[in-house]
């Protein structure tokens, strides 16, 4: 069978490509908080979540929904998955590019250090745990990216912008 040309200029074709999976899979802005409670111990501790559908312990914190900015997310999500109400202005700690999976998400990072323990709604269909721990003392399982961040903010790591 013989090819035709049919004279089509398809240099395009590869930015539609582009195009078309960029509508498909939007970039994501997340937020996480990191949850630091420093007035029972003299150890800081920090709140970690433990999910039922991805093993390992993380910060709370999910997606920034339509209409949202990032604060009301944050708030909305400590509620969620941890039962914590903020008190006071979290402080922003940074936004980061999160390589992982499509590598073009990023994450809106705050710490929360005046917040009120609101009674306990887990385990839950999402959150199977929730629990503060000394940061010397993280428990296995915590990921590379939450070690990072505790890092950063509670023990002058040199900060990356990456999550």
């Amino acid at each position: 069978m013989e090819m035709r040309d049919w004279g089509l200029d398809l240099h395009w074709l590869p930015r539609l490509a582009d195009r078309v999976k960029a509508a498909l899979h939007p970039q994501q802005l997340g937020v996480r908080g990191l949850v630091v409670d420093r007035r029972e111990t003299g150890t800081d501790q920090v709140l970690l979540v433990r999910h039922t559908y991805v093993p390992g312990w993380y910060l709370p914190g999910g997606g920034i929904e339509k209409g949202e900015t990032a604060l009301t997310a944050l708030a909305r999500e400590l509620v969620e998955e941890a039962g914590v109400e903020i008190h006071g202005t979290p402080l922003l700690h940074g936004l980061f590019l999160n390589r992982v999976g499509r590598g073009r998400d990023h994450v809106v990072c705050y710490v929360i250090e005046d917040f009120h323990i609101l009674p306990a709604k887990w385990p839950n269909l999402e959150i199977a745990e929730a629990r503060f721990f000394p940061i010397d003392a993280l428990p296995d399982g915590t990921t590379r990216a939450t070690r990072a961040k505790i890092d950063e903010i509670l023990r002058g790591a040199p900060a990356s912008e990456h999550w």
